[in-house]
């Protein structure tokens, strides 16, 4: 397959000289000496400058000191790399739950990399709306979807808001980012990932033969709960009211606990079955003793095995709800799925088109 070409310059080293340079139109710019804060910061205007549609003179550009500065800008104030790093300070202890990094943490640290390696070294007072879509095009470049760029832009922003809240940049640089619009569908080459739906019950079944017992166990609990895998892996024996007739587990740590939402679980006599198989005499020993990573991962292993099309966990919830919909309705899914909105389970809730269908075949 033909790499694709990128229209992004990359930051090199001329070995006879030792300058930086980078390659545009085939032409050589050169940058200053290799590896200078200078020649970081003269090669984020380069590609601020492509990025924003304007032309490049390599005559003009290559090896071009700045203006001097006046007196009153001898200070450039944090470069961009010092405001990740103090919001990635805050973010360690901001993003943790119950003693341990959340996933959140990750996510921030990936949006900062291509942000930090085009204008790292750049005055924050200097990164602005060009510089964002330079940063923008690289992460389409890396193949990263619609989505996840238009997160990675709010994320850069909330960089900087927390640098003007803590009074280390003035609010127009913030605001001038702030006009910077989202990437829209059909619009750019950034691809959309299709949207995750239920499962079919015959690829379910493929799996569930190709799996262990504990896996097995645990894809028919979630396809019979709609709980989400991670609520399902942090359940422990003593968190099970059994009780009633129908077994109940309030979940202190899920992922909306933080906006002061409650999740109870309920497991029918199913459920039940499958669970009394694996409680313990411990209270506190996890009823699922698996990884998240570890169950997804058994999961994909099985699905290209039986030669099937890739499934992951999460999904099972889309197959609970569209069930859950057809024979109960609306109301009854948001309670299972545990939601606070409809129309995020009308997202999971898909596949109760198939009573449409019917009405269509008798009267339409």
């Amino acid at each position: 397959m033909t790499r694709k070409r990128s229209s992004l310059p990359t930051y090199l080293l001329h070995k006879p000289t030792g300058q930086a340079r980078c390659r545009i139109d085939g032409k050589d710019i050169y940058l200053g000496l290799y590896g200078s804060e200078s020649s970081r910061i003269r090669y984020g205007q380069l590609v601020a400058k492509l990025a924003g549609g304007m032309s490049v003179d390599p005559l003009a550009d290559s090896n071009r000191k700045g203006p001097p500065r006046s007196d009153s800008e001898a200070d450039p104030g944090p470069t961009v790399g010092e405001l990740c790093l103090a919001f990635l300070r805050y973010a360690q202890g901001h993003y943790v739950k119950n003693g341990q990094p959340t996933s959140q943490l990750h996510v921030v640290k990936g949006t900062v990399r291509p942000l930090n390696e085009l204008y790292g070294l750049t005055p924050a007072k200097d990164f602005g709306p060009l510089a964002m879509k330079a940063v923008r095009t690289k992460m389409i470049e890396l193949g990263w979807t619609r989505g996840t760029i238009n997160a990675s832009m709010g994320r850069i922003r909330r960089i900087f808001k927390h640098a003007v809240e803590n009074e280390l940049i003035d609010s127009n640089i913030l605001q001038r980012l702030q006009c910077v619009a989202p990437l829209l569908a059909g619009r750019t080459e950034a691809h959309d990932n299709a949207p995750r739906t239920a499962v079919e019950p015959a690829d379910i079944e493929a799996v569930r033969l190709l799996v262990s017992p504990l896996v097995r166990d645990l894809i028919d609990v979630q396809r019979l709960t709609g709980a989400r895998s991670g609520e399902l892996l942090s359940l422990t024996t003593g968190a099970i009211d059994r009780t009633g007739e129908v077994w109940t587990a309030e979940l202190s740590d899920h992922k909306t606990a933080h906006h002061g939402q409650s999740r109870t679980l309920h497991f029918g006599p199913q459920s039940q079955l499958i669970l009394t198989r694996h409680l313990s005499a411990d209270p506190r020993q996890p009823v699922f003793p698996i990884t998240r990573h570890a169950y997804c991962r058994a999961i994909t292993r099985a699905c290209e095995k039986a030669g099937i099309e890739r499934w992951v966990p999460h999904q099972l919830r889309h197959t609970a709800a569209g069930v859950v919909r057809d024979q109960f309705g609306l109301e009854h899914c948001q309670s299972v799925l545990g939601h606070s909105k409809a129309d995020m389970t009308e997202h999971y809730a898909k596949a109760g088109t198939a009573k449409a269908q019917e009405v269509a075949l008798k009267i339409g």
